[in-house]
């Protein structure tokens, strides 16, 4: 298999449009392709700046002349869950035509849509970029080719890899960006380059609250990993 990462611009995609006038983006996992219609429909994900740019975006995107259904699932707040039918698009009809599929979500702001997108042949992904580069604009972020027994490792690990991204998730913003700035400045290094002196300074707190937000960071992200690697062991 072929898998590319694709950052995809194209020119008659209603959440692209909608990305390039207001401050939202779009995230999709589910979706569903409808072929007599011809017709993509999601149940897709809003963020919008805040509440006002949000509402302005969603109607927005309802009233684009390639929306075909709209209907508001959820709201709070800033984010929104809608369930959608949008017109096939050039790219998406390249994408199928030549038997491509989606292997992961799609993310939508500034104008582009990151597409994680596979193949089963080079000769044929080639074919499809060649034709996609008529009428849509991309860029490859990542290409690689998968044997089958990685693919397996990777589809049999999912529920895995999904806990560790939960636990990154779990942290506060505080915790994050301490622990971040610990690994960019070497404090799990031997020998250490930061200390807990020189982070305290830097954060302008006491050395125990970053003592104390390191071993917090640390402890939620180091369960999900022993639990991820009991998972991968067995």
């Amino acid at each position: 298999m072929i898998s590319l990462e694709m950052d995809m611009v194209q020119y008659d995609c209603p959440y692209i449009d909608t990305t390039r006038d207001y401050e939202v983006s779009f995230l999709a996992k589910q979706w569903d392709f409808h072929p007599v219609e011809r017709e993509l429909e999601t149940r897709i994900m809003v963020n919008g700046a805040d509440r006002e740019e949000l509402d302005r975006g969603l109607d927005a995107l309802e009233a684009h002349d390639h929306m075909e259904s709209y209907q508001l699932l959820r709201r709070k707040g800033d984010l929104a869950l809608i369930r959608s039918r949008i017109d096939e698009t050039n790219a998406m009809n390249v994408i199928r035509d030549h038997s491509g599929y989606i292997t992961g979500p799609f993310r939508i702001r500034d104008g582009s849509e990151i597409w994680h997108v596979g193949f089963d042949t080079e000769r044929v992904a080639e074919g499809t970029l060649s034709e996609l580069e008529r009428d849509n604009d991309y860029t490859i972020r990542s290409r690689e080719s998968v044997d089958l027994e990685d693919y397996y490792d990777l589809l049999q690990n999912i529920d895995s890899a999904k806990r560790l991204v939960d636990g990154c998730r779990e942290l506060s913003d505080v915790e994050r960006d301490t622990l971040e700035k610990a690994v960019e400045g070497g404090y799990f290094d031997t020998p250490r380059d930061a200390t807990l002196s020189s982070l305290a300074e830097e954060f302008d707190v006491s050395k125990m609250a970053i003592s104390k937000n390191l071993r917090r960071s640390q402890r939620k992200i180091l369960d999900r990993v022993t639990t991820a690697m009991n998972d991968v062991t067995e």
